[in-house]
């Protein structure tokens, strides 16, 4: 079996150039099938990631009062500011914070509604100068980036580019973290593998911190790239190819000597995606991937809480990783589901 050790770079201009593309997308395959991980250049946002990293530092010096005024624990959508400490990966810890947003726009939820659908909501803004504009700003090139991404993705497995685009979902999410310094061997963020959507194209900046496990064991580091994207598997896309592409365990040593920021962009998946739906589709998928029977034969069963049969639908699945990761956001709005979550077993 195949492994790392090191992040494969793909250059995004190439899969747009008909004279490199089938080169770069025999690259892109490789990256899919054996790391789950690649560095993304050249993909246009360079000069808005710049811009955006600029304003990090002033957005988290505000005021704590302020910062508070759009605290997550005022969004059933889980959007908003979290401070220092306030989320777990693990069980443990994560230190760092950050605010959270989403895609602009979604429709209000009411009590006709799936209850799961709660999760797609208004983003709350800190009260800074632009902040709104920056952040949909970043939503809508990300987006943009991020689909034509997934159709190189899906041609590279010998798709259609359109095969994936039934999957995405409404509420695109962004994040602006901060982990300040911190004493060695601090947790900024547990081992753990995406579980949100599809795919993660992360900004960092030139701090360092991100690693990726491969398949002996070992963490590999994932260096800042000037520009770049780090783009990994999420779980939703894992389910979705029946395990043949998987998700990789990754994490965030905190930083010792400085502060560290990042903005990772989350692409979503379909919230109403059944169990049912997902296995007749992720088998109509696989059986088009030119992947080996072996590999095909270890996928059959991934652990995943998208593959659970405790949940109906991906949104209550990614409503249960929401509340167990942000416990207070959970125990006030959603008491009983929090309850019912926090003493399950994923089977």
């Amino acid at each position: 079996m195949a492994d790392f050790s090191s992040i494969p770079i793909i250059d995004f201009s190439r899969l747009q150039d008909p004279s490199t593309k089938e080169d770069t997308l025999a690259q892109l395959r490789e990256a899919i099938f054996v790391v789950g991980f690649l560095y993304l250049i050249n993909h246009g946002m360079e000069d808005l990631i710049q811009k955006t990293h600029a304003r990090l530092p002033d957005l988290f010096a505000l005021p704590e009062e302020t910062k508070e005024k759009c605290n997550m624990i005022n969004s059933p959508a889980f959007v908003g500011y979290t401070k220092l400490g306030a989320e777990t990966t693990a069980a443990k810890t994560d230190w760092r914070e950050q605010f959270d947003f989403g895609t602009p726009g979604m429709k209000p939820w009411t009590s006709e509604a799936p209850f799961w659908q709660r999760v797609e909501g208004d983003s709350q803004y800190p009260d800074y100068l632009g902040a709104q504009e920056l952040v949909d700003d970043y939503i809508a090139a990300s987006s943009r980036v991020s689909k034509l991404f997934m159709r190189s993705v899906a041609e590279c497995l010998s798709l259609p580019p359109t095969t994936f685009e039934s999957f995405q979902g409404n509420m695109d999410r962004l994040k602006f973290v901060k982990y300040p310094q911190s004493p060695p061997g601090s947790q900024g963020v547990g081992p753990h593998k995406d579980s949100s959507g599809l795919f993660t194209f992360l900004s960092q900046d030139d701090t360092g911190g991100l690693q990726v496990l491969n398949k002996a064991g070992e963490w590999i580091d994932a260096p800042p790239i000037r520009g770049s994207l780090v783009v990994n598997i999420q779980q939703g896309f894992e389910a979705i190819t029946g395990g043949v592409c998987t998700a990789t365990t990754h994490r965030v040593i905190a930083p010792t000597t400085r502060t560290r920021y990042s903005i990772p962009f989350f692409l979503a998946v379909r919230l109403d995606l059944t169990l049912a739906q997902l296995k007749e589709s992720a088998a109509h998928i696989v059986q088009k991937i030119p992947a080996s029977d072996d590999r095909k034969k270890r996928a059959v069963d991934v652990p995943s809480e998208f593959l659970s049969p405790l949940y109906s639908c991906f949104g209550e699945a990614y409503l249960r990783n929401r509340i167990l990761s942000h416990p207070d956001v959970g125990q006030k709005w959603y008491p009983e589901l929090y309850e019912k979550y926090s003493k399950q077993v994923l089977t």
